[in-house]
């Protein structure tokens, strides 16, 4: 099927595809390759790897995972997230321990494509991801102070780096820090309209390694650029065995998370501006296939890249092509510019990445969630971007869907119950015998779900019913039942029965009457004590 639709994918994308179109996608690749080249090589040097990794990775990705895509704009590579995850993994592991989880996660992602797992993501709510975007971007920025000012640090996590400078000192290097500094003034205050012609990342990354050369600045550069793909540190299937396997099965779930979180959310939003929807499962395994080869060339994991997939459809780009030219444009890169780029300073690299990380946030979301003050929504945003901070990213999915559930079964369980006397002076069109048949009548207005969690109003109804003959529910606001509700619902019900008291149900919806059919209330009850409405069951004779 996967095989079927990716090949109806293709006719229809490649449909009239004629000479211009093919410039569209040759400018469109070229110019997202100047964006995704200092992003690339900045990128491999914040997990912990290098930059030729990093380069090498986008290349890679570009020409499989833009080759498989489920939409034509995706274009894949390193990402600022997925370096966020790597730098911990290969502080523990080493580099084969990330080559390992890569291939790992690339075989999770194609299973998760072929059996739909994708659409799963759909349910994390929209806060906790903003909340781990967030803490990613955190991670970025703080991995960049050791690079942009020049200093040391030790440890495998955040906190314990950051911790680590109180031990080590904290030396600032004034020609890393200006240089860092200016490529992060540069980003801020170039033109966005010539952003559009030239990227400012790009510009920042030449004009910094140009002053660098040319004052001789002691600083420390990116280092040997390979004239090949194949890097001298890759994958071999001979370091694959059961401990590692076992080992790094915890980060290679983390890499598929966030691999498809990111890819999927990344197709969603640039869907959109294309106007084709993203097939979901053929991505995945797009990704996975990607991920599965890229270890052997010596590359890191990939996913999918908002910021150049938005800017690949800002410049025109027409099919899958675009993502192949610039792969291949970031290969002439490469192997045209190798010494040059290896003399790129780490400080300029920080900058751009610090850029980068705050651009990560979804700032309109966060101001719309604090101007409005939900606080649901904030507390989710804010405990899920703490716990990206201090663990790992599924432990941090983890603890935001769990907050999220939390804060829904507190909501759901808010029942309302309203109460009010019968008047049957107020009811049209009765006559006496029903006047003197409700005289002594209460009316229950239920709103809201009949959960274990609010089992005592349901109890309190007894006490509020107790001086009456007839007891009305009006139960069309309450869209759900579970087993505890009915337990309790029946026990009230059983009670005020045993009291003599007449029972009405009204406006029961479907899915309520089920759990009502099924827990024994509606035959306790009986059909005939069953209305539409309350005024229904006040009119019947």
């Amino acid at each position: 099927m996967l095989i079927k639709n990716y090949t109806a994918q293709l006719k229809n994308e490649f449909k009239g595809y004629n000479g211009t179109a093919l410039m569209q996608d040759l400018m469109a690749g070229l110019t997202v390759a100047a964006v995704a080249l200092p992003l690339a090589l900045a990128f491999g040097v914040s997990s912990g790897s290098t930059a030729a990794a990093g380069l090498v990775t986008a290349i890679v990705a570009g020409l499989v995972i833009g080759a498989l895509s489920g939409g034509f704009y995706q274009i894949s590579g390193p990402t600022g997230a997925m370096a966020a995850i790597l730098i911990s993994i290969i502080a523990r592991y080493g580099i084969q321990g990330v080559f390992i989880a890569a291939f790992i996660s690339g075989i999770l992602l194609v299973l998760c494509g072929i059996f739909h797992i994708g659409r799963l993501t759909s349910l994390i709510p929209a806060p906790v991801i903003t909340g781990f975007t967030s803490g990613i971007s955190v991670i970025i920025a703080l991995g960049q102070i050791d690079n942009f000012f020049g200093v040391t640090s030790k440890g495998t996590g955040t906190i314990s780096k950051l911790l680590s400078y109180g031990r080590l000192g904290f030396p600032i290097h004034m020609e890393s820090a200006l240089l860092g500094l200016l490529v992060i003034v540069f980003m801020i205050f170039f033109p966005k309209k010539w952003n559009a012609v030239i990227p400012a990342s790009f510009l920042s990354i030449i004009l910094a390694t140009v002053l660098s050369i040319t004052l001789h600045m002691d600083v420390a550069t990116v280092g040997a650029i390979p004239k090949t793909l194949f890097l001298e540190t890759r994958f071999t299937l001979s370091s694959l065995n059961m401990e590692n396997i076992k080992g790094l099965l915890g980060p290679a779930v983390s890499i598929t998370m966030l691999g498809m979180i990111e890819s999927l959310l990344c197709g969603a939003s640039a869907g959109k501006m294309a106007n084709v929807r993203l097939n979901s499962d053929q991505e995945l395994v797009a990704q996975g296939i990607g991920n599965i080869i890229l270890p052997f060339f010596g590359g890191i994991p990939a996913t999918a890249a908002i910021a150049r997939t938005s800017v690949a459809l800002k410049s025109g780009a027409r099919t899958r092509l675009t993502g192949i030219f610039h792969a291949l444009g970031l290969l002439a890169f490469m192997l045209v510019l190798g010494p040059i780029m290896a003399k790129i300073p780490l400080p300029a690299l920080a900058g751009v990445l610090m850029v980068t990380a705050f651009r990560m946030n979804d700032w309109e979301e966060i101001k719309y969630i604090i101007t409005h003050k939900f606080k649901g929504a904030s507390m989710k945003y804010t405990v899920t971007m703490g716990a990206t901070i201090v663990f790992d990213l599924t432990t941090a999915i983890m603890i935001g869907i769990i907050t999220a559930l939390i804060l829904l079964v507190n909501r759901l369980s808010n029942i309302e119950i309203n109460y009010e006397e019968v008047d049957m002076n107020r009811v049209h069109n009765t006559d006496a015998t029903l006047a003197k048949r409700y005289e002594n009548a209460i009316v229950a207005y239920l709103t809201g779900s009949v959960l274990f969690a609010n089992t005592q109003h349901i109890e309190d109804m007894e006490h509020h019913a107790e001086d009456y003959n007839t007891v009305l529910l009006s139960m069309r606001g309450v869209s759900y039942m579970d087993i505890s509700g009915a337990i309790a619902f029946m026990h009230v019900l059983t009670s005020l029965q045993n009291q003599g008291k007449k029972i009405i149900l009204c406006g029961v919806p479907n899915k309520t009457m089920t759990m009502l059919h099924r827990s024994g209330i509606y035959e306790m009850v009986g059909k005939e004590n069953f209305y539409w409405s309350v005024e229904r069951a006040l009119l019947h004779n």
